[in-house]
């Protein structure tokens, strides 16, 4: 399963990449204005920061509510790097717009999608990634895990390409039920995969190693 990081903080996404783990960022213009990070000019110097920073796919996402539109922003966004993938609403013209950018060749991920249905459409449409956002389900008491489940299913049935991409992760048992799941990628904050590192028998056992071990230097 890849490892994708969901922010526009440079200084997580070199710390995740430096873990060694990292395998692609997502991004999108609220993470952005998080960082500060405003204005059209300045907005694509960064994402071409983000670029530098990491080997995978970097999803920069449209602001464009129509065809014509999310076109023309799509196809400037793609020319900005090599591993941009274009990130588009999954709303009518969006999949539209996944079938243009997809025939084009350009590297698709298809956002917002909260029902299996959607997602279907998507992989029709030839995306190249289909995120479900399952921590948005489950904040209105429907279970995101069973849509993960329910597309990985589908997919497979009809062996479409698009990969599943867990979004909106909140926590490591959300990484952890989407890789039991079949997920492709997910995409979490730097709390959210650093907290797969914590064990509190691991913190006891390398305590108990230390000290066994300043004992017998002691001697």
């Amino acid at each position: 399963m890849k490892f994708f990081i969901d922010t526009a903080n440079l200084a997580q996404i070199k710390e995740a990449h430096e873990l060694g783990v990292l395998d692609g960022v997502t991004t999108n213009p609220s993470l952005m204005a998080k960082e500060g990070i405003t204005g059209h000019e300045n907005i694509i110097s960064h994402y071409k920061a983000i670029c530098g920073i990491t080997d995978g796919d970097v999803s920069a996402e449209v602001i464009a509510t129509t065809f014509d539109e999310m076109v023309a922003e799509g196809e400037a966004l793609a020319k900005l790097h090599e591993r941009i993938v274009v990130k588009l609403p999954m709303i009518k013209d969006g999949v539209r717009a996944i079938k243009y950018f997809t025939d084009k060749g350009i590297k698709t991920n298809c956002t917002l999608v909260f029902s299996a249905g959607q997602a279907l459409l998507a992989a029709k449409a030839g995306a190249t990634y289909v995120s479900p956002f399952i921590g948005r389900l489950d904040d209105i008491s429907t279970d995101g895990l069973q849509l993960i489940e329910d597309i990985r299913l589908i997919y497979d049935n009809y062996g479409y390409k698009t990969q599943v991409l867990a979004a909106s992760v909140r926590h490591p048992m959300h990484i952890v039920n989407c890789a039991k799941l079949g997920a492709d990628v997910i995409t979490a904050p730097l709390g959210a995969i650093t907290a797969l590192l914590k064990h509190p028998l691991t913190d006891n056992g390398l305590a108990q190693f230390l000290a066994d071990h300043a004992k017998a230097a002691s001697k």
